[in-house]
């Protein structure tokens, strides 16, 4: 699979235009702001239907609990902050007024992992994954482009509960067919077959997957990439069919090694099918703020990276199959 390089977006804009046209097809729908929308394209609601967005400024407790009450009288709030301040600032009350009860609250967590744009460490989400996914009745998304955003954003709007949705920052090559792509909570897909070793991944980090299984393959190394948009629930027939097909796996991750996608397949794995696994992520480590690549390469998350530590487990399984 080769991405398509010369179409970059980013998935804020399509978070934006979706939201827009939303708002004026369902009068369930408003838009909420922690006083961020011009970067996190919320402005798109804010000017092409001010009737329906809602600025709380820069108050992400109260902006949760009111997102909360809006549920409770029918309507259908899209909350959208950066993934640090909605995730970790607004913890009790998502997890009180809005899990518990199992409102119709749809999260978004823009800026999400270490591309921020050089926003500094503090706006940095690496936990949320984590966070969010250990909330009884939260569903947990993490699209790859621009074009699975719009599926899962469609996907978010027809189901009843409250759902975290997160999203990068930077514009990425795009990876699927708007025409034929769609998406089903807790299935994964299937991106390259291969034989040797799988590389499973979720959100920013699926499109370096495929660099990294394509490196892979010029170097004689057959390595398949499992996309999994839905982080919860989870393919564990996914994961498991991967496991048996190849007996070696690569997790990756924009997001700590702690809690995340990482953690996820591994609990699958150990019940279902235990095989030489690594995880790609970053390690116990406070970021830094910088250019692009540069954290990639620092927090060891780039492509050669993935091809690393595909090379490393595929080591572990010969030698246990000696």
């Amino acid at each position: 699979m080769q991405l398509q390089l010369d179409k970059k977006v980013a998935m804020r804009d399509a978070f934006g235009e979706t939201l827009l046209q939303f708002t004026k097809d369902d009068p369930r729908v408003y838009a909420v702001d922690g006083d961020l929308a011009t970067s996190t394209r919320l402005d798109k609601v804010a000017e092409g239907n001010p009737a329906k967005f809602l600025q709380m400024g820069i108050a992400e407790q109260n902006m949760l609990g009111v997102a909360s009450g809006l549920a409770t009288v029918g309507l259908q709030p899209w909350v959208c902050t950066f993934a640090a301040f909605i995730v970790k600032r607004s913890l009790d009350q998502i997890a009180v007024t809005i899990a518990q009860p199992k409102l119709d609250v749809k999260m978004i967590g823009a800026y999400s992992g270490l591309l921020t744009g050089c926003t500094g460490k503090t706006h940095q989400g690496l936990e949320d994954i984590a966070i969010m996914r250990s909330l009884a009745n939260m569903v947990v998304l993490a699209p790859a482009d621009a074009v699975e955003v719009k599926k899962v954003m469609e996907f978010a709007r027809d189901y009843h509960g409250p759902v975290y949705i997160r999203l990068a920052r930077d514009p990425l090559p795009t990876l699927f067919a708007e025409e034929t792509h769609t998406f089903t909570p807790g299935k994964g897909v299937k991106l390259i077959e291969g034989q040797d070793v799988t590389i499973i991944s979720t959100g920013t980090q699926t499109g370096r997957a495929v660099q990294a299984a394509n490196l892979l393959r010029a170097a004689g190394i057959q390595a398949g990439v499992l996309h999994l948009p839905s982080i919860k629930p989870i393919d564990v027939e996914a994961i498991v069919e991967a496991a048996e097909r190849t007996g070696a796996v690569v997790a990756t991750e924009e997001h700590s090694i702690y809690g995340g996608l990482g953690s996820a397949v591994a609990e699958v794995l150990v019940e279902h099918k235990p095989v030489p696994m690594t995880r790609v992520g970053v390690r116990d480590l406070n970021s830094e703020s910088g250019p692009n690549d540069a954290l990639l390469k620092k927090y060891q998350i780039a492509v050669e990276d993935i091809v690393r530590g595909a090379k490393e487990v595929l080591q572990r399984k010969e030698k246990e199959n000696v």
